[in-house]
């Protein structure tokens, strides 16, 4: 099924927006495990991460690569019911990204983060889309295909 052209482009927009989000990973018996993360995008619209192996979501995707990450979009104001805000939630996988783009584009949306990407524990991640579900509004809730999303970034 094709979501609606300002329904993806809504979707897009929190990708290249969002600086957080939260993610979903799997514990080693399956239970699921949410943590806050720093994002950035790639050029193709796949969410972008430095983590480090220390982190229980690092452990936990070098077990399963499976995730979710749920970004919030900034329209409501501050002090607004937080539900009233559109959210995406995205489902896929995550890897390794080993590419000076990838470190570039990370750290120009984080340059905070420049002192510690050198680490040695931490490395760059890429999640591949493979669904989207957004709530844009009351009764707006749009499942996208992560090719429509990944189009809409070409």
């Amino acid at each position: 099924m094709t979501a609606d052209h300002s329904a993806v482009s809504t979707a897009a927009r929190h990708i290249r927006e969002a600086k957080t989000g939260a993610l979903g990973t799997l514990l080693p018996g399956g239970q699921p495990c949410v943590t806050l993360v720093s994002i950035a995008a790639t050029q193709a619209g796949e969410p972008l991460f430095l983590l480090s192996t220390l982190a229980l979501h690092t452990r936990n995707i070098a077990a399963d690569p499976r995730i979710s990450l749920l970004l919030k979009g900034s329209e409501a104001a501050e002090g607004d019911d937080p539900l009233t805000a559109s959210r995406l939630t995205l489902i896929g996988s995550i890897a390794r990204m080993e590419s000076a783009e990838a470190r570039e584009q990370y750290l120009s949306a984080h340059p905070e983060a420049a002192d510690y990407a050198n680490f040695s524990d931490f490395a760059f991640y890429a999640m591949t889309i493979e669904r989207g579900h957004l709530v844009a509004g009351f009764g707006r809730i749009v499942d996208i295909d992560g090719g429509e999303l990944r189009a809409l970034f070409r």
